[in-house]
């Protein structure tokens, strides 16, 4: 009887099953990223990250206990090493699962399971999307007062600049024909009783 074993078998016997997890295993730590069913990558999942959090702990004893799952000596040089340090400061969560179309053989529904400190793209959208939301607020905050103040400003300015050209004008029209009236009369008759005092003079 099988009471209480809700573990998905994957149709096989449990040497079968757990070679092929294996297998995976080391698949997924060399390559950061394979592609296989959502059945198998859930199973994996399972499988892979109490191992992870084993290499944290890089003892002899967690190195024994990890080479007992995996069998492979280059798996276990590469999850001690880069892996574990990438995954230092992470609890739990090490892996990702990105579903894709069916398969077309057997309809079989596909995805992607990869380590999620190795995908540089999810990491940089979330930086970016975090400073455009921020400058978003920040901009549409400061943009009204701003406008307000502007508003305000060409106000006042055209309220100067109206009344500056009406207090010039005046002044103006004043000044100009009495400048230009006083020197006329006065040179003209002085520029012509002089020529004639002085044709007199040379005539007696």
């Amino acid at each position: 009887m099988r009471h209480g074993k809700k573990f998905n078998h994957l149709g096989r016997k449990a040497a079968h099953r757990k070679a092929m997890l294996a297998n995976m295993a080391c698949s997924l730590i060399e390559h950061k990223r394979i592609k296989t069913t959502l059945a198998k990558a859930k199973a994996l999942r399972m499988y892979i990250e109490p191992l992870i959090t084993k290499s944290k702990n890089d003892t002899t004893h967690s190195r024994r206990v990890v080479f007992s799952y995996l069998k492979q000596k280059e798996a276990i040089t590469e999850l001690f090493g880069d892996i574990s340090s990438k995954v230092s400061e992470r609890n739990g969560g090490y892996t990702r699962i990105l579903k894709l179309s069916n398969r077309l053989g057997d309809n079989a529904q596909m995805c992607f399971i990869e380590l999620v400190d190795y995908n540089s793209d999810y990491i940089s959208e979330k930086s970016e999307s975090k400073k455009s939301r921020r400058s978003r607020r920040k901009s549409s905050n400061t943009v009204k007062p701003n406008a307000e103040i502007k508003d305000d400003k060409i106000i006042e300015d055209a309220e100067v600049i109206k009344e500056t050209p009406a207090a010039e004008e005046t002044p103006a029209a004043e000044e100009t024909p009495a400048a230009e009236e006083t020197p006329a009369a006065e040179e003209t008759p002085a520029a012509e009783e002089t020529p004639a005092a002085e044709e007199n003079d040379k005539k007696e």
